[in-house]
């Protein structure tokens, strides 16, 4: 691989290109299949509890109980997959994970108490393998492994937070053809069986072994030590622009689902987040055309503030085809954002928890999202979507001051093995992809 050179001079398609080179074309497909049930379990488990109790309420704690699993459990299984390798963490979780989606489906259809079904719920969200953070990690440690150029390490970034766009698209998507068609556990137990499969693959395959312990040390340092180096400072700014990226996300699926019902079209709601995802997974992979004097922190505070200036508009949308318009253009900031935050992430903590920043940061993006589909759908079923979409546009701005106040040191010491500095405040240079 060239050890220098931008993404505009070499195209976009070559730097895919080499990305793929990296694991070979399998490895992409099993984790992105191996990610869908993440992305179906949420929403697949809200349509089957309503249709079998009947209760809009029972649905709504067994998804929450499931969101609440698994941003508890999430940073944990990146630190046992740190720790222990992603072998064994993912194919335990993974097959954990599909018995407890399996049972989640035979408690709904048997009818089970409400406890036992948030028991349940909550089961399947602990268990989530979290692929798609865990194939992050693996990328970014096989292009660093692989000596790749800060272009190609941005370019893999961005190939892995389509992936998670795509997922996210599609998964709900399959949610709901399989309840218009026949009955949404179907779409559950494809999941459970894809987590099960993929999973087990994903874990098998041999560039898990990038990832392993011994491939980096205990610390990230050539000995090995045992002792578990400590998060930057910084990290928290990060994570807490994801979670605002996150609690965005939500308000505008409450404000989109309470325009929508009011328009008499309440079947349009899915197709409006399919459009914004699309434009999302664009924006996401033509980040490997940004030119590399372009600084990530550059990108992460044009992200917040270009979400922010597209969300107002939508306090003044009130036709359909105007929610289509402005949500897709909304779209664009989506995934850049979410791509910028996960380089600084990887650039700012050590090497040797890469996999648990990388699980804590999507769990930050699932927390913030939940809580705000909850509260924010309260302040659109009292007062109109507009309440909804100007906290989407309250949490961008907030997204925003803190790109502009947080600085995460350049990474000093990535490539010497070497956990590196990071601080909020003061000055610092700014870090490149």
């Amino acid at each position: 691989m060239e050890s220098s050179g931008g993404t505009g001079r070499r195209g976009a398609l070559e730097t895919y290109r080499e990305v793929i080179g990296l694991t070979g074309p399998l490895l992409p497909v099993v984790s992105f299949l191996g990610r869908l049930p993440t992305a179906t379990i949420q929403f697949g488990s809200l349509l089957l509890v309503a249709r079998t109790s009947g209760s809009l309420a029972v649905a709504g704690l067994t998804g929450g109980a499931l969101a609440v699993g698994q941003v508890a459990c999430g940073p944990l299984v990146g630190r046992l997959a740190d720790r222990h390798g992603q072998r064994t963490v993912v194919l335990v979780f993974g097959l954990v994970n599909a018995v407890a989606i399996a049972a989640l489906v035979a408690g709904a259809l048997a009818g089970v108490p409400t406890p036992l079904l948030v028991l349940l719920g909550a089961a399947a969200g602990a268990s989530v393998p979290l692929i798609g953070p865990l194939a992050r990690a693996r990328l970014v440690a096989l292009a660093r492994r692989a000596g790749a150029p800060e272009p190609a390490v941005g370019a893999a970034l961005s190939f892995e937070s389509t992936l998670d766009e795509v997922s996210f698209v599609l998964g709900p998507a399959l949610v709901g053809l399989a309840a218009v068609l026949a009955h949404p556990a179907y779409a559950l137990t494809g999941a459970a069986v894809l987590v099960a499969v993929c999973g087990t693959a994903f874990a098998l395959h041999p560039t898990a072994r990038a990832s392993a312990p011994s491939a980096v040390g205990a610390t990230g340092t050539p000995g090995g030590s045992r002792t578990r180096p400590r998060m930057p400072l910084a990290v928290g700014a990060l994570r807490a622009s994801l979670a605002l990226q996150g609690a965005m996300f939500g308000a505008c699926q409450a404000g989109i689902t309470a325009l929508t019902e009011r328009l008499g079209q309440p079947e349009q709601a899915g197709l409006v987040y399919a459009a914004m995802g699309v434009m999302s997974a664009i924006a996401g992979l033509a980040m490997a055309v940004v030119p590399a004097r372009v600084g990530l922190r550059a990108r992460w505070r044009a992200a917040t503030a270009t979400a922010c200036a597209l969300s107002l508009p939508l306090l003044w949308t009130d036709s359909l085809t105007g929610l289509y318009v402005v949500v897709t253009v909304l779209g664009i900031a989506y995934a850049p954002h979410l791509i910028t935050v996960f380089a600084l992430t990887e650039r700012t903590v050590p090497r040797a928890r890469l996999a648990e920043a990388m699980a804590f940061a999507t769990s930050a993006i699932v927390g913030g999202q939940a809580l705000a589909v909850a509260v924010t759908g309260r302040l659109a079923e009292s007062h109109g979507p507009v309440a909804a979409f100007a906290a989407a546009s309250v949490t961008a701005a907030l997204a925003c001051v803190i790109a502009l106040a947080a600085r995460p040191a350049p990474d000093s010491g990535r490539h010497t093995g070497a956990a590196p500095h990071a601080r909020v405040g003061g000055r610092s240079g700014d870090t490149t992809s």
